[in-house]
């Protein structure tokens, strides 16, 4: 059956188009961007799927269809998008960001997901999107599939100017600075890769995350004083949106290196676990909330700190408390998830980097360390997690089943325990 699926699509959709034939090139980008469009909640791992598989399956061919295929196909999204845009522009409608813009740009991200440097040309015609005006759903929708474009293409640019980059630096800074959780989650994601692996532009983002770090630790003083005062319910959105940056900051950034710190003897990471656990014993279960959320994004980063004693027991006492709210039960259930789900991404990368790297050195050893890590890491949990399984909750019984599944997948415990 899945060799009829790929064969079928590589006859719709993977195989090359004459040039001269616009028309049957429309229908294709249509047709591609319907299902796209469709498949918006149900998720597009078959996509990637069968793009991987097509892409594998003529590796070594000396005539590549599906890859002209695929070339043929990113360019005219791309192209359909910016006549998408002179067509509104002429009309009254500006500014409205329809379904099939959503679609076209979502669909170049799984292109670039898989093969990133189909859309390295294209990069520079991307980046005005960053600037949308953002007032519904699809806008944000395009805003973010932006970003993960640009977060896999920018490093694989030879000698981008120096001028796209800090527009591109800019541009996220202030969708950082504006914007809802999704959007700066995205946003951090796509500075990380920008800075890490091109820039080196350290000082921008280090501004950036002490004017979060200075403003939790202002209001954590001031709660520390009165914890009833005034000030904090007028700052409540401030103080989440600071929880939530520093967190996401710290998941793409390492504060402790001299590249940011220079030569500051302070420890950034444990100043942030202090501040983020100060707020987690807050009465207020929405900052509760936030600062888990923080600290899982920080455990990325560190995954050390979740051997914290006080970690240990914020987190043990969470799932195994009867009387503890499902919300924070949920919290710390995905945080587990997304830290093993990036472990899981991390290995895969280093797995394929060593295969190009070729047999030189012992793999096992290699992987080992990592998932030796995670392995004494989830034995910590696990016995909550077990019973967080036989919560009244659905929810919480969805996200504690995914944890334990993502650990048995990677061979982290024997099943038997």
């Amino acid at each position: 059956l899945q060799k009829l699926v790929n064969e079928t699509f590589q006859k719709l959709w993977f195989t090359p188009t004459l040039h001269h034939d616009k028309e049957a090139m429309t229908r294709k980008i249509l047709n591609i961007t319907d299902v796209v469009a469709a498949c918006r909640d149900t998720g597009y791992d078959w996509f990637e799927q069968l793009l991987q598989n097509l892409l594998k399956s003529e590796e070594d061919a000396s005539y590549k269809p599906v890859k002209k295929a695929c070339t043929q196909l990113v360019d005219n999204l791309v192209e359909h998008i910016l006549k998408y845009e002179e067509s509104l522009s002429d009309s009254d409608n500006k500014g409205v960001n329809s379904g099939r813009l959503v679609a076209c740009i979502t669909t170049l991200f799984l292109f670039s997901k898989i093969r990133p440097q189909l859309m390295v040309k294209h990069a520079m015609t991307m980046q005005p999107y960053l600037t949308t005006k953002c007032s519904t759903q699809n806008d944000f929708m395009v805003i973010c599939n932006v970003a993960k474009i640009l977060e896999l293409v920018v490093p694989l640019m030879e000698h981008p100017s120096e001028t796209f980059l800090a527009t591109i630096e800019e541009d996220l800074m202030k969708l950082i600075i504006k914007y809802g959780m999704t959007v700066v989650q995205h946003c951090v994601s796509c500075l990380g890769a920008v800075v890490n692996k091109v820039t080196q532009n350290y000082k921008f983002v280090w501004a950036c995350f002490n004017r979060y770090y200075g403003a939790l630790s202002k209001l954590k003083s001031q709660h520390q004083e009165d914890p009833n005062s005034t000030i904090l319910t007028a700052n409540k959105p401030a103080l989440l949106r600071s929880l939530f940056t520093v967190g996401a900051l710290c998941r793409h950034f390492d504060f402790d290196q001299e590249d940011f710190k220079g030569n500051s003897k302070v420890n950034i990471k444990d100043k942030v676990l202090e501040l983020l656990m100060y707020f987690t014993k807050h009465s207020d279960e929405e900052v509760q909330t936030k600062a888990i959320i923080g600290l899982g994004f920080a455990f990325i980063q560190h995954p050390s700190l979740m051997f914290e004693q006080e970690v240990k027991t914020l987190y043990n006492s969470i799932l195994s408390d009867k009387n503890c709210s499902v919300n924070l039960k949920i919290q710390v259930l995905k945080n587990l998830q997304t830290y093993l789900q990036e472990e899981d991404t991390r290995m895969q990368q280093a797995d394929r980097d060593w295969k190009k790297v070729a047999k030189q050195e012992d793999l096992k050893e290699m992987g080992d360390i990592s998932s030796g890590m995670s392995s004494s890491i989830m034995q910590l949990y696990l016995k909550q997690v077990l019973e967080a399984f036989f919560h009244t909750q659905s929810s919480v019984r969805h996200f504690a089943l995914n944890v334990i599944a993502l650990t048995l997948n990677q061979g982290l415990i024997h099943p038997v325990q």
